[in-house]
């Protein structure tokens, strides 16, 4: 898939183009790519950065970086990406600027958007804005029950498998690999140690079975309470694997969430409730 971050970089020809922040590229945003990719046209993707909310102030958990977003797109089938940086310029286009900045100046002859898409400033495009300037609709099956929104409340719950049915995948949790502790070693489970972008959806603390790198994975989230512990740590123990994974790229994903983290009586104990999680993840049955 070609990224391109200015409409120039994108080349004139007839394209059916999807609009929107696809944040987790889940099962509703996957009907409108599918529908996107059998139009005929070439399948083309505007997906704003950041996301508006964060843009305008708000607080959001993103499901996915925008790199994953990228990859997930480029999976579903779409040829080209363009990411529009959602920047107080770009909120000021007027409907019609908007439609000639972003659209038929690459060629759209069709858009793939749901019924309450609003664009513009002051959103005051709308699906007629777009049939009005010429632009076919691309007929997109609905999908029930699924949004953004309600992923991050399941994720957020730990409902792993609620989860992993609306996005049509299991949830992942995406970062780089840092220095931590290093304790995992000394117990005879070495763990990386993921630093998750602060805007990112994490789930509840606790212990997930999961998997990343082809490996199962058991995968702790918390303050690591046995030993005092108050600042969130990320650590998968990947299982059967030898390597190093320091300053890399790790997509984590989770399956299961096994059980509450808590602090042991002894270390020992803490050791042979970390085997019981590792047979535990063995058995895992991912999701999705």
């Amino acid at each position: 898939m070609r990224i391109a971050h200015a409409p120039t970089q994108l080349e004139r020809r007839p394209r059916a183009v999807a609009i929107g922040t696809f944040d987790g590229v889940h099962r509703g945003h996957l009907s409108v790519l599918r529908a996107t990719v059998d139009s005929g046209l070439d399948p083309t993707v505007i997906t704003l950065e950041p996301h508006p909310r964060i843009a305008l102030g708000n607080r959001v958990e993103l499901i996915t970086t925008l790199e994953r977003r990228l990859e997930l797109l480029a999976e579903a089938g779409i040829a080209e990406t363009l990411v529009a940086a959602f920047t107080p310029e770009f909120m000021r286009l007027s409907p019609d600027e908007f439609v000639a900045t972003y659209l038929t100046s690459i060629g759209a002859e069709a858009v793939a958007v749901g019924d309450g898409f609003r664009f513009g400033h002051k959103r005051a495009g709308t699906v007629e804005t777009l049939t009005a300037a010429g632009l076919a609709r691309v007929d997109v099956v609905e999908v029930e029950d699924v949004s953004s929104t309600a992923v991050r409340d399941t994720v957020r719950e730990g409902a792993l498998d609620e989860a992993a049915r609306m996005l049509g995948r299991p949830f992942e949790l995406d970062g780089i690999v840092v220095a931590g502790d290093q304790r995992g070693g000394t117990l005879g489970y070495p763990t990386a140690n993921i630093a998750l972008g602060p805007d990112l959806l994490c789930p509840r603390y606790g212990i997930y079975a999961g998997a990343a790198l082809d490996h199962r994975a058991a995968v702790s989230i918390g303050t690591n309470p046995h030993y005092g512990g108050t600042e969130r740590r990320i650590e998968p123990y990947l299982l059967d694997f030898d390597g190093d994974l320091y300053g890399k790229r790790l997509v984590v994903e989770l399956w299961e969430r096994l059980r509450d983290e808590r602090a042991f009586e002894s270390e020992p104990a803490l050791v042979a409730q970390i085997a019981r999680d590792v047979d535990a993840t063995r058995a895992a049955v991912r999701p999705g």
